[in-house]
């Protein structure tokens, strides 16, 4: 099963505030264990929101609004996308995770996979979605 990890932020990460030498050492060494375990497929550190923007959509009409946004804790301060046999084995992980300030938190939500859509899902569908997916590869390959 594919999980997402979310660190949350924090006021330190809103702030701009990049970690130590020590902080980036211990997040290094846990990011190689993920990787060597196999589970690790992609993650990074986000920027501070005050550098994004969010897009709402009401009534069909999108409106952009700029960060930083005021909710800390509902900001995204940095992901991973593993492949785990199971949702206890991405929980046991996260504990293991380096610290990331006195107060921090992290999420995890399972990935829909295609068994997950049921019927919905029809085979021609299926088969458009894995052609997109190659084609995706294909075009990040030849990018280089």
């Amino acid at each position: 099963m594919r999980v997402m990890v979310f660190m949350k932020a924090n006021e330190d990460s809103e702030r701009g505030v990049m970690p130590s030498e020590e902080e980036l050492a211990a997040m290094m060494a846990y990011n190689e264990e993920l990787v060597k375990s196999g589970i690790m497929l992609a993650g990074d550190g986000l920027q501070p929101s005050s550098k994004g923007a969010r897009v709402q959509f009401s009534g069909g009409s999108p409106t952009v609004v700029d960060g930083p946004f005021t909710e800390t804790k509902e900001v995204v301060a940095g992901y991973w996308l593993w492949q785990v046999k199971s949702f206890d084995e991405a929980v046991e992980w996260v504990k293991r995770c380096p610290s990331g300030g006195p107060d921090f938190e992290i999420e995890i939500r399972p990935v829909f996979e295609a068994e997950d859509f049921g019927d919905e899902l029809t085979p021609e569908l299926r088969e458009k979605e894995q052609q997109l997916r190659e084609q995706g590869q294909q075009l990040r390959e030849q990018q280089g």
